[in-house]
């Protein structure tokens, strides 16, 4: 028999480790979603009705109102195609950034990996996803959306990076949670402004014509700029009726979008590394703090 050599206590693999754990990942699941919806009448459907009544209140409000459905076609599935990817990264993000302190007690008598916990919050957000998803699948069907393998790709990136930035962000945020509370106020003031730091209600077209370049390229950096552009270029270009004859239809995307998509993810990669290198620096210390 090989002996295995010695690992200081209270430190594992990280992330690489989680696929071992993957009986006990599946039961965090399930407690999570139990305990998120005891006493619920509605459970899983306040998936639905969540950001169902959010997006009738910005359709009403921007689309109506402001008359925004007037200069972008379709405006509807450009909006929700938008919404449905930020709302998955404010759940992921969120709930990540709260794990380990909402299960204190577990970090505190037994051990396991710590990332357990975050993954875990990833995939009960992806199942809170899944039927905004099917939602607007079919909104953009019923609008004509045929997609072609391009479309289909753009879509998995989309969905991609964010999940790889709000993880890592996650990791980051909720390691440093453990020691300050204050990492949740940040969290708050981040997801509360996620929604406007990116192209979901509005154009990028209005961002270029009234930022200097130096701006400009900030805001393409943004991995969630990335993310929501690649939804509008899955769900809502296919739909939105407008793509001039023989013209390919990216001519609806921002200058250089493919090299802004693949730069997305390689930050949001990097987000991640980031994240998780601080998690296993502070995690020795989480039963303690708690």
């Amino acid at each position: 028999m090989t002996a295995q050599p010695f690992r200081e206590p209270g430190h594992s693999a990280g992330l690489l480790e989680i696929p071992k754990w993957r009986f006990l990942l599946r039961l965090l699941v399930r407690k999570e979603l139990r305990v998120r919806y005891r006493g619920s009448a509605l459970g899983l459907l306040w998936s639905y009705v969540k950001p169902a009544v959010q997006i009738v209140v910005f359709y009403l409000a921007l689309g109506k109102f402001l008359r925004l459905e007037e200069s972008i076609p379709n405006y509807v599935i450009y909006m929700f195609g938008g919404i449905v990817m930020i709302n998955f990264f404010n759940e992921v993000f969120g709930n990540t950034t709260k794990s380990i302190v909402w299960n204190a007690d577990l970090v505190k008598k037994i051990y396991l990996p710590r990332e357990l916990f975050p993954v875990a919050s990833v995939w009960v957000a992806f199942v809170h996803f899944v039927p905004q998803l099917l939602v607007l699948l079919v909104g953009a069907l019923i609008a004509g959306w045929r997609p072609g393998p391009l479309n289909l790709l753009a879509g998995l990136g989309c969905v991609t990076i964010v999940g790889v930035l709000a993880l890592g962000m996650g990791l980051l945020f909720g390691s440093m949670n453990v020691l300050f509370r204050d990492a949740e106020n940040f969290v708050d003031l981040i997801v509360m402004v996620a929604t406007w730091l990116s192209p979901v209600l509005y154009t990028w077209q209005k961002v270029h014509d009234e930022v200097p370049g130096w701006a400009w390229t900030i805001y393409q950096a943004n991995p969630l700029t990335a993310a929501v552009e690649l939804a509008h270029y899955a769900f809502w270009i296919p739909t939105s009726g407008v793509v001039p004859a023989g013209q390919d239809a990216a001519v609806l995307m921002p200058p250089h979008w493919v090299w802004w998509s693949a730069l997305g993810l390689a930050v949001s990669s990097l987000v991640l590394l980031l994240g998780q290198l601080v998690f296993r620096r502070l995690e020795g210390r989480f039963a303690q703090e708690l």
